[in-house]
């Protein structure tokens, strides 16, 4: 025969240290979850009209043509396969995530960059903006020559550049 007693001094302990772990997940869930909108709280989202589109890429010090080279709509797969795996991840790095948007119809709205460098007088740069309910939701800026590249709307360097003129903006 097993017998096991328990006194209401162990319970307490028991349920304070219980609710300290929930609290302390909870915590950890929540400023995840901070961190991940801050990365685009200070950029405005709204894409509904074509001025909102190309404001949007403007935040970025990208000039792309008026008219879209490209609409159209896109389904979020279910389950991302390598590549999607891959261009989440570079979502991500932007404080977007498609996975919340799995079986999700976007529109994809493809621009002509103008002002990339050293790619000036050319057709080949791209930014695609993934919109949906007339917000931002990912994209991309990429060349669509054979040995392209892609990357997030921050073109590769310009980091740093981005994060001193906001700095100077705010100082001023």
């Amino acid at each position: 025969m097993f017998v096991f007693s328990v006194h209401k001094r162990q319970v307490k302990l028991y349920i304070l240290i219980a609710c300290i772990v929930a609290v302390a997940i909870a915590f950890f869930v929540v400023s995840k979850k901070g961190v991940e909108a801050s990365n685009n709280s200070n950029m405005n989202l709204k894409a509904s009209t074509a001025e909102e589109r190309i404001a949007y890429l403007s935040q970025f010090g990208w000039s792309v043509l008026e008219d879209p080279v490209e609409v159209k709509e896109v389904i979020i797969p279910e389950t991302f396969d390598d590549t999607y795996t891959a261009y989440n991840e570079l979502q991500k790095s932007q404080g977007f995530d498609l996975s919340l948007y799995a079986a999700r119809r976007v529109k994809c709205w493809t621009y002509q960059v103008t002002n990339y460098p050293g790619y000036e007088n050319r057709d080949c740069i791209h930014a695609n903006l993934l919109v949906y309910d007339g917000q931002v939701i990912g994209g991309d800026v990429s060349s669509t020559e054979l040995d392209g590249f892609m990357h997030g709307f921050v073109a590769p360097g310009a980091e740093n550049t981005t994060q001193q003129a906001e700095s100077t903006t705010a100082a001023g």
